[in-house]
């Protein structure tokens, strides 16, 4: 195999950067065409640090992680407090403080009876531990056949595989691995009471077979940023109790404050058979996930016949570091108004945002919490964007069909405007066609 061409920015790479050019696999990009990485060698607050001493202001939060900005030194001095104790355990058949702590804080904080909590090491297998668990739930009760789920157009749901097979089947990055996958029911997202009686009716038909009903809530991330209401939420908690089914919330994304409220489903009053969590668990620091049941699930598991239990156990799981930053985070939406600040991030982001509206190439602005999306008739010359950005002191990262940001909750009002105006500017020039046709970082 040749060696690749370097793309014609190689030159001002960073050293460490040029030699890692051939063994360093990116993701989400084709790496024969795709353009440098950023050469990012610190963060702070709100910031990214490049290696020639610029700093961008990050408007992805790092996938929605980084909800108390970056290096907060609470969870800084609680990571390096568990470090010179103990780093790591495995969980067969031992416990940590850390865990335990964080166990119960959750089961505390999350809406109902929510109070089984399973760990796992991240969001992607957050979900597979969801479905299995769901299987199982029923395969404990004497019904082997429900092994299948509902989830729905638009949806994103991780890359693992079964993850994957509750992604959108025609519009995902995962559709061309049909015939591979799980085989589920993806349906369309109900809003109106005839979009209702249609699903319901589905759901009616195939309930001998079904084990759950997956949703992201409120907001469908990956797939589009498409948001919906409270009433989604409450239509389907009541399909699910009137056919047996068990409602599944995604809340990788939507967890921990980002729409608003510290759980997206408690916005809707709604307490989901099983809730995944992950992103912003640790604020940003590490990567850890977790799953929670209801009383009501975790009964199916709890039994004298060995072969009830769920046999399923990640290696790091519980991870005694990743606790320490989880619990220090929990901290901080304890002392400080992180609730508050999302939702007037939303009324900012939105009003900052809107002058993208009157482009001709700009289908809508919307917001919801610490989510600004600005959605386009067709997303073309991304990297010209993303280069157009950095170049004026943000990072951003569009696709699909949408410029979106998902900051730190806590950003600063200044900064947050300086970085929605950054946006309409880089907009402005892409839809009157002023961007240059290299993009350079």
């Amino acid at each position: 195999m040749s060696k690749p061409t370097l793309p014609s920015s190689a030159s001002s790479m960073p050293n460490w950067q040029r030699d890692a050019q051939d063994h360093l696999w990116m993701p989400y990009c084709q790496m024969k065409t795709a353009s440098s990485p950023l050469p990012v060698v610190a963060t702070q607050g709100m910031h990214l640090i490049l290696d020639d001493g610029r700093r961008l202001i990050d408007g992805m939060g790092s996938w929605w992680t980084a909800c108390h900005g970056y290096n907060h030194p609470h969870i800084a001095a609680a990571v390096t407090q568990q470090l010179s104790v103990m780093p790591h355990v495995m969980m067969g058949g031992i416990q940590h403080p850390q865990a335990a702590l964080l166990a119960t804080r959750l089961a505390a904080l999350l809406p109902g009876d929510l109070q089984h909590v399973f760990f796992c090491d991240s969001g992607s297998v957050a979900v597979e531990v969801a479905m299995k668990m769901a299987v199982q739930f029923y395969l404990n009760r004497g019904c082997g056949n429900r092994h299948r789920f509902v989830s729905f157009r638009n949806a994103y749901h991780g890359d693992t595989t079964g993850a994957m097979s509750l992604c959108d089947p025609v519009t995902s990055m995962h559709a061309h691995f049909k015939g591979f996958l799980l085989e589920q029911y993806p349906q369309a997202l109900p809003h109106t009471e005839e979009d209702f009686a249609v699903f319901e009716a589905f759901v009616r038909e195939h309930s001998d077979s079904l084990a759950g009903i997956v949703i992201e809530p409120l907001i469908q991330g990956a797939g589009g940023m498409k948001f919906h209401q409270l009433n989604t939420l409450r239509g389907l908690r009541e399909v699910c109790d009137r056919h047996d089914v068990l409602f599944i919330a995604d809340e990788i994304a939507t967890g921990f404050g980002r729409t608003g409220s510290m759980f997206a489903c408690q916005a809707a009053d709604v307490v989901p058979d099983i809730i995944c969590l992950g992103k912003a668990l640790t604020g940003g620091t590490m990567s850890f996930a977790a799953t929670a049941a209801t009383n009501r699930v975790f009964e199916a598991f709890y039994d004298d016949n060995a072969s009830h239990a769920l046999m399923h156990g990640p290696t790091f799981m519980g991870n005694p570091l990743a606790c320490a930053a989880a619990n220090a985070s929990l901290d901080l939406f304890e002392s400080e108004p992180r609730l508050q600040q999302a939702r007037a991030l939303e009324s900012l982001l939105q009003q900052e945002l809107q002058p993208c509206a009157a482009l001709d190439s700009v289908v809508e602005v919307r917001a919801r919490g610490a989510v600004g999306v600005v959605q386009v008739k067709t997303l073309d010359r991304i990297p010209q964007i993303i280069a157009a950005g950095v170049q004026r002191g943000i990072w951003i990262r569009p696709f699909k069909d949408m410029v979106y940001v998902t900051p730190p909750l806590n950003m600063p009002h200044d900064i947050a405007r300086q970085l929605c105006c950054t946006i309409v500017d880089v907009l402005s020039d892409w839809d009157a066609d002023r961007l240059p046709t290299e993009a350079s970082l």
